[in-house]
């Protein structure tokens, strides 16, 4: 739904500062600046904070889709997280929000982003994560890990049970070039402590017509290791159990944007849990509700959070890198 370890030196840690080195952040030829807002073109050089754009380098890139979602696109082989394209009007960024809001999948603009995907990674089942999914699903073929809520809501639109696989968290999945490791998490609370569309789907239920048919579903996050390269996390809601994120000390942790101040000391607790990652990428701050053009549409609440995050990433872990993403750009890690 909408957002609107130990500290000593290890093995794993060794090795993934040896991997990253100086952790730049390549995206397609054009310089940014890592602290900034979104990237934006420059000449050719190393720019502060070590992020670089430009021609692209390497066989393995990561496209952000707005909101939680991402395309990665490791050699031929391509993975989704929450991929929403279809970003339709509810009225929340309006202050008019409308829970029977029907469902809309703009197939169009889906398939104009994409062409394959072999796995699709669901975060939790609220709209702005899921309402694409079983599309996606239809047309590439793609397996669609998730809760057991996105395995019954994925069998209500007609995917077939071999393409859908539950999954809990702790899980450890090997795809030859990559690995997914699976994270029990937590979703983010609004200003009552509460959340929207709570609940979870035991069974398999009619097919969803309205947003308010897509119930969080429990709340996952993901963590894809690269052969020979980054290990890199994945949030789909700005919130997370501590002790489930001990020991996976990404390089590149994309990070949701709070949502309110409901969650005690967030980012400091975060950023220690993760081991403070060599680079960070706030997602979930953009208007969803809008077609994917940068600059990114952003409200002027969520401008302030995203901002905040920045501020407190820079605060508990200044070693890290911010970079603030623009849609649709190949970013290498």
């Amino acid at each position: 739904m909408p957002e609107h370890r130990t500290s000593g030196i290890d093995r794993r840690r060794l090795l993934r500062q040896a991997a990253v080195g100086t952790a730049a952040v390549s995206v397609g030829g054009v310089t940014a600046a890592a602290w900034a807002a979104p990237a934006q073109a420059a000449t050719p050089a190393t720019a502060p904070g070590g992020v670089t754009t430009g021609r692209r380098r390497g066989a393995v890139s990561f496209r952000w889709w707005g909101t939680s979602g991402w395309r990665i696109d490791i050699g031929d082989r391509t993975v989704l997280v929450d991929p929403y394209l279809s970003r339709f009007g509810t009225g929340l960024f309006t202050g008019a929000f409308q829970p029977e809001t029907p469902l809309k999948v703009r197939t169009d603009v889906i398939d104009s982003h994409l062409d394959r995907a072999e796995n699709v990674l669901v975060t939790h089942t609220h709209w702005d994560h899921f309402n694409d999914v079983p599309y996606i699903a239809g047309r590439t073929g793609a397996r669609v890990f998730g809760t057991l809520t996105a395995y019954h809501l994925g069998l209500a639109y007609g995917v077939p049970a071999t393409q859908l696989s539950p999954v809990r968290g702790g899980e450890v999945l090997d795809f030859g070039d990559y690995t997914v490791e699976v994270v029990s998490s937590l979703h983010s609370r609004n200003g009552g402590y509460s959340m929207a569309f709570p609940g979870v789907r035991f069974t398999r239920p009619p097919k969803p017509a309205t947003i308010a048919d897509l119930p969080e579903g429990d709340t996952l996050a993901y963590q894809i290791r690269i052969a020979g390269g980054p290990a890199v996390f994945f949030m789909g809601a700005s919130d997370f159990t501590e002790r489930n994120l001990v020991g996976l000390a990404p390089d590149v942790a994309m990070v949701a944007s709070a949502a309110t101040a409901s969650t005690a000391d967030y980012v400091p607790r975060l950023m220690a849990a993760l081991d403070y990652p060599k680079v960070v990428v706030p997602v979930h701050w953009d208007n969803f509700e809008t077609d994917l053009t940068n600059p990114p549409t952003v409200a002027p609440n969520d401008r302030q959070r995203l901002d905040d995050l920045i501020a407190a990433v820079r605060e508990v872990s200044p070693r890290s890198r911010v970079l603030v993403p623009e849609y649709l750009t190949a970013y290498h890690f």
